[in-house]
């Protein structure tokens, strides 16, 4: 089969369906929006055309609305749709008998190699594909709402879909700029909804019980364990009836606590009362202070189970489950990695105690994760679990690669929480920089990911929940990347905030796009900046700047960070990878030890006394007037050409 996709169809203008059509539209792909009455499709439109002007103000597109929305067409007739597209994607209401008619509506108008997908986010992809005579081509493509803004996409396969549909529908997703995850086999609410439910449902079930508040859960998983939201205001944020119909579609038990509100219609927010209330009370009202005593254990327990059971049966790979845990449910740490830290001994025990009690078989230990403890896999502290401690873990939070030139290219990779570091990301950075060879690496050049943010600072939430120990990585962190032999780059496009400027004052050279915005703004937190960011700062900008920026939480702008001489430049958008390249490009062809005795000699020196500095200066000077590149650098002086230093 040929499986490049350049065209498709979007079957629904509701609030996925324009979604969907409008982030392809950005990619550039052509679009053809169909729904089954004109002002459905018109409302879809106009919805698209407010979103594009939204998205124009902020500079979140690098095109003008009228380019994007000139790659999208609308029409009613579904033939018309589908009948000279590549790609289809469904995105009708979620109900099986609906999106069966669809189908069949599809498979017998479109092109006999044309991909079929589903944006279901709980049926099963092989029920709806039953009603084509084509199902190996049917797969599911599971975007979170809204499209626009949610980074994940789920990748199904159903039980006869080819291999080949299911990896032209992964490279369509990485075309989006989306990140896809690969869901090999077809289980109902795939991976995400499977693994986050029960975060809500065992909430619930604890309140049928009688023995917590509320209150007191939602702040003990929000302030002693880090997640965003608790499980009962993140019931109401979403709708319980959501929760509820997702669970009855399967006849699943749903808890009394929650099914007593879906009857009387307190559904939460939309509804303004829920588990909290919204218009007649405080709204949502925990506090840090609450929460003592909950078994946070409890909830995390299950969610890790059902997290085994997926890769147990060969449904998704642990690194695919945090990363959909992570965008997809807005978790500050992937669910996997949070069953290592925790001690996979500790959920196994805590489950077979729950099943002991209650006989419920949602606490019935999964398979692989009683192999794992039987085999001493019980985690971080085991050396293995779900991941392999043994030779320092895998990366989580960062991307690293050494090219050939020598450099060292370090991506905070956690876009989704705009590059914030957590204690584990931090101690990645630490590890990829004590791990690597310093002899193969002439400079290193720090980046975020995204176009928003460079680092936007601490994950706070996180932090919340660390000790003090952990709590030290953060020192130790940025103080590796002071004394790292090399010659290091900040290299800034969007927020720099605290951590990330405690970071960058760490780098030798600091490069920012005009748009950035640089600031400490902890004092705001009730907090001083840490890393050095209150010494690092004050040597170079002066104890009166340094007390403004950081009394004030203040946010410099570029220009404003280069006046102050905390950058090296603030550079227009279209010349910054140039500025970076020539950078790097001097560093990687310069002399490594000159540079390497250049930055020791001028670190040790500032904090020295001037005779001290001198003496450092003339030993380093003395150390390199032997070395063959200094030979090969006058030699290319006297011959008039550039020198090819060997790093001698």
């Amino acid at each position: 089969m040929d499986a490049e996709i350049e065209s498709l169809a979007v079957l629904g203008a509701g609030s996925m369906g324009h979604g969907i059509a409008e982030v392809a539209a950005i990619a550039g792909y052509d679009v053809v929006m169909r729904d089954i009455e004109e002002d459905l499709v018109e409302e879809g439109y106009d919805n698209i055309e407010w979103s594009l002007g939204k998205l124009a103000e902020k500079d979140q597109i690098d095109q003008e609305p009228e380019e994007v929305l000139a790659r999208i067409s609308t029409t009613v007739d579904l033939e018309a749709a589908v009948e000279d597209v590549d790609l289809v994607i469904e995105a009708a209401p979620e109900d099986l008998e609906i999106k069966r008619d669809v189908f069949a509506d599809v498979d017998a108008a479109a092109g006999p190699e044309t991909i079929m997908a589903t944006n279901t986010s709980s049926l099963r992809v092989s029920d709806i594909a039953e009603a084509t005579d084509r199902p190996e081509y049917v797969c599911g493509m599971h975007f979170f709402n809204p499209p626009v803004k949610m980074d994940l996409v789920e990748v199904v396969s159903g039980e006869k879909t080819k291999a080949e549909v299911v990896d032209a529908g992964i490279e369509f997703v990485e075309s989006l700029d989306k990140t896809p995850i690969r869901v090999r086999k077809d289980v109902p609410q795939f991976v995400v909804n499977n693994v986050l439910t029960p975060f809500m449902g065992e909430a619930g079930y604890m309140l049928d019980e009688g023995d917590v508040e509320i209150q007191d859960v939602d702040a003990a998983m929000v302030f002693q364990r880090g997640y965003p939201m608790g499980p009962f205001e993140l019931n109401d944020f979403g709708g319980l009836d959501i929760f509820y119909h997702s669970r009855e579609q399967w006849d699943d038990p749903v808890p009394e606590s929650i099914e007593s509100r879906v009857e009387n219609d307190d559904l939460g927010r939309k509804t303004g009362k829920g588990f909290y209330d919204y218009e007649d009370g405080e709204g949502v009202n925990y506090e840090p202070t609450d929460g003592e005593g909950i078994d946070t254990l409890r909830i995390e327990s299950v969610m890790i189970n059902e997290a085994a059971k997926l890769i147990g049966d060969d449904v998704a790979d642990p690194e695919d489950i945090d990363i959909g845990m992570r965008l997809g449910g807005g978790l500050p740490e992937g669910t996997c990695r949070t069953g290592d830290k925790l001690g996979l001994d500790r959920v196994l025990e805590k489950l077979e105690d729950l099943h002991e009690r209650t006989g419920d078989e949602r606490y019935e230990p999964a398979d692989y994760l009683v192999e794992l403890v039987e085999n001493g896999h019980t985690g971080e502290k085991g050396g293995k679990g779900f991941y392999d401690y043994r030779d320092g873990g895998p990366y989580h939070y960062i991307t690293h690669e050494l090219k050939d030139s020598g450099e060292l290219h370090v991506l905070f990779d956690r876009e989704e929480r705009l590059n914030a570091f957590s204690t584990d990301m931090f101690d990645e950075v630490k590890r990829v920089l004590e791990t690597v060879d310093d002899e193969e690496v002439s400079c290193v050049v720090f980046e975020g990911a995204g176009d928003r943010a460079f680092s936007a600072g601490a994950d706070i939430t996180g932090f919340t929940t660390a000790e003090p120990t952990d709590l030290a990585s953060v020192d130790q962190t940025v103080e590796t990347i002071y004394e790292y032999p090399r010659p290091t780059i900040a290299k800034i496009d969007g927020f720099c905030l605290g951590a990330g400027l405690e970071i960058t004052l760490a780098c030798d050279l600091r490069y920012a796009t005009e748009g950035s915005r640089l600031g400490s703004p902890e004092i705001d937190l009730g907090l001083i900046p840490g890393g050095g960011g209150t010494q690092r700062l004050v040597r170079l900008v002066g104890e009166p700047r340094t007390k403004e920026l950081i009394y004030r939480g203040k946010q410099l702008s570029a220009e404003e960070a280069e006046d102050w001489g905390i950058l090296n430049g603030a550079v227009p958008e279209d010349e910054f990878e140039e500025t970076i390249d020539d950078v790097v490009s001097d560093l990687t062809n310069g002399p490594q030890k000159a540079l390497e005795v250049a930055k020791q000699v001028i670190q040790e020196g500032q904090n020295a006394s001037l005779d001290t500095g001198l003496s450092l200066e003339a030993q380093g000077f003395g150390l390199l007037a032997t070395t063959d590149d200094m030979l090969e650098g006058v030699a290319a002086f006297n011959q008039d050409r550039e020198p090819d230093f060997g790093g001698d």
